[in-house]
């Protein structure tokens, strides 16, 4: 199964959530509620393809998706992996280029999907949107700034405790939601798994987290962030 489209709305109080739409009219966010369709994905489930016409914008309700990159031998890198309240897909649906990497679900999640086409047409009603949209671009733009920085400035370690503290920071709590395998956190940090596995290790010996089975818990905090900045 695919997706499951299911016949409602949007909340407008999930879209004042995200942040670049806090700004926005009630209009604005009503006309959005209006032009949005619903789809729920089973973790593991193809969103849409790298290459593909543009499948419109993306807005998460529940669960993660992860966006992804791969080389022609089929090696993964991972871009990111995003949450509640987030958005994806946003550059190919304001230039109406193909879509630049792969969405899939990281879990079971529940998403809400605007064609370019209706975003254009809401964009026309409201030039608020159209401003706060620019303002979500240049946003994603400092991050892939922040990204470049990280893989050739950080050490494996300094960019996985940057990774752990970003997980941990979406969930609003110490313990990163879901544990990557070490071959997704070494897709998504540029690196080899055993680099991974060195890297937890080092960090856990030096008690700034613990590694369970299925759960990283980050003991300190402080530590952990000041190895993200070596």
């Amino acid at each position: 199964m695919k997706f499951t489209p299911v016949p409602q709305r949007i909340s407008l109080n999930f879209l004042k959530q995200i942040s670049f739409l806090r700004s926005v009219s009630q209009a604005a966010l009503y006309d959005l509620s209006a032009a949005a369709s619903n789809h729920f994905y089973e973790s593991g489930t193809m969103i849409f393809c790298e290459g593909d016409q543009t499948a419109g914008l993306y807005f998460i309700e529940d669960g993660r998706i992860k966006i992804s990159r791969f080389t022609i031998e089929g090696r993964e890198h991972i871009l990111h992996v995003y949450g509640v309240g987030n958005t994806f897909n946003d550059v190919s649906a304001l230039d109406g280029g193909r879509n630049p990497a792969t969405a899939i679900a990281f879990t079971d999640a529940t998403v809400w999907r605007i064609s370019r086409a209706d975003l254009q047409e809401v964009a026309k009603r409201h030039p608020e949107l159209a401003w706060s949209l620019i303002e979500s671009i240049a946003s994603r733009t400092r991050s892939l700034v922040s990204l470049v920085e990280s893989l050739s400035v950080r050490t494996v370690k300094g960019r996985l405790a940057h990774l752990l503290l970003e997980q941990a920071e979406s969930n609003n709590a110490n313990e990163v939601p879901r544990l990557m395998t070490h071959e997704e956190m070494a897709s998504h940090l540029g690196t080899v798994r055993e680099m991974i596995g060195r890297a937890l290790n080092s960090l856990a010996a030096a008690e700034i987290i613990r590694v369970d089975r299925h759960q990283i818990t980050i003991l300190d905090i402080e530590r952990l962030a000041a190895e993200a900045e070596i």
